[in-house]
């Protein structure tokens, strides 16, 4: 028999990955994961944000950064600077760097929902190569006998239920995050 498990953790791996990229899309309100994309020069070395500073929220339009060593308070606020997707200016007093989040506009707001539909369409595709692979194997079993006709037709429909269970997932993920922006 045909064990669609492993592709299963694929669609499962994508789903995760999708919902970790629409986090990275700001909505107005300040939130840590915004910056989980931020790489800082540490000790020569490209670091992520999060293993050099601690990141908080202390209100809903600001972002706290304390780094754990002081003399990286420069390249944290320069790395945030750097990153044109972000739009963010943080100032720092010397001990923590602090991110006002501003307001965001109606068109803003849009360019973001597009930004997070190609997301959305991103992990749609990951989805169907998933499904290619899975399908592709499962023929090549069948015609070194492996498989019935009987079981393959079994594995395809498995496939139909695994895609249309995560497209509903992905689908619910990019509604909720849609909403999250467009409410101001």
């Amino acid at each position: 028999m045909f064990d669609t498990d492993e592709y299963e953790l694929k669609m499962t791996g994508a789903l995760e990955h999708l919902e970790s990229e629409l986090n990275k899309i700001r909505t107005g309100r300040a939130h840590p994961s915004m910056l989980d994309g931020i790489k800082v020069e540490a000790y020569g070395v490209e670091t992520p944000l999060n293993q050099v500073a601690n990141i908080t929220a202390p209100e809903a339009q600001l972002l706290q950064i304390t780094p754990f060593d002081p003399s990286n308070i420069q390249k944290i606020a320069a790395a945030i600077r750097n990153d044109p997707s972000l739009g963010l200016n943080p100032s720092d007093d010397g001990r923590v760097v602090r991110i006002p989040i501003p307001a965001l506009t109606e068109e803003r707001r849009k360019q973001l929902v597009k930004q997070a539909s190609e997301k959305v369409e991103e992990a749609r595709i990951a989805m169907r190569n998933i499904r290619q692979d899975g399908l592709k194997d499962a023929k090549a079993k069948k015609e070194a006998k492996e498989l019935s006709e009987d079981e393959l037709k079994m594995v395809e429909k498995e496939f139909d239920r695994l895609m249309s269970e995560h497209q509903g997932k992905i689908e619910d993920a990019f509604k909720a995050k849609e909403k999250d922006i467009l409410t101001i």
